[in-house]
């Protein structure tokens, strides 16, 4: 396992700015759960504020909504056969985390399961309640109370994908299974040189 690296919190929205799918880790009172979500985004800077679509009759909504917190983890392409299982069995069935072998580490603000075995960064998160808008929509937004990557991928507030950590890309569900890998990172140069 890696030493995943604290990221500067006005870094945080970079782990996510491209659109991965991403694993949204929850727990309450013993209940866990991990989920697979392809719609997330950041929304503010400072402080850093993502936003996530998650079924608002999931198991991990309900999670999310007894305990006020959650994780985004970054998986990166060799997790693409667990993203794909996390994002298609009910936690209200199983344990995922025992049934799929996933090991965790405790957020360091608000102790949320995070996974890194395999995942590219993670973002502790602390739910922001919307009461008029939590019974009508799927979005939950959230205040990132802090963030670590894998230096190999991310480092210094910028990813760095070559053909050295392929195993950490990060990856993109395009539906029915199917996911795309980002690689082929290219250096933008000025115009006119």
């Amino acid at each position: 396992m890696t030493n995943f690296m604290p990221v500067a919190l006005e870094h945080a929205s970079r782990l996510i700015n491209h659109g991965p799918t991403v694993l949204v880790t929850s727990s309450n009172g013993g209940r866990r759960n991990v989920m697979a979500a392809a719609w997330s985004m950041p929304v503010e800077f400072t402080p850093p504020r993502i936003a996530v679509v998650i079924d608002k009759n999931t198991y991990t909504r309900e999670l999310i909504a007894a305990s006020g917190s959650f994780g985004i983890c970054v998986p990166g392409a060799a997790l693409i056969d667990l993203t794909y299982a996390v994002g298609t069995t009910s936690g209200r069935d199983i344990d995922k985390f025992d049934a799929y072998k996933i090991q965790t580490v405790s957020g360091p603000v608000l102790g949320v399961p995070l996974i890194e075995e395999g995942c590219a960064a993670w973002l502790e998160c602390r739910l922001i309640s919307e009461p008029h808008t939590e019974d009508a929509y799927d979005t939950c937004f959230a205040e990132v109370v802090a963030a670590a990557a894998d230096p190999r991928v991310f480092a210094h507030g910028h990813w760095n994908l070559d053909e050295s950590n392929g195993i950490l890309h990060t990856i993109h569900h395009l539906g029915a299974g199917k996911f795309v890998r980002a690689s082929a990172m290219q250096q933008a140069k000025p115009l006119g040189e």
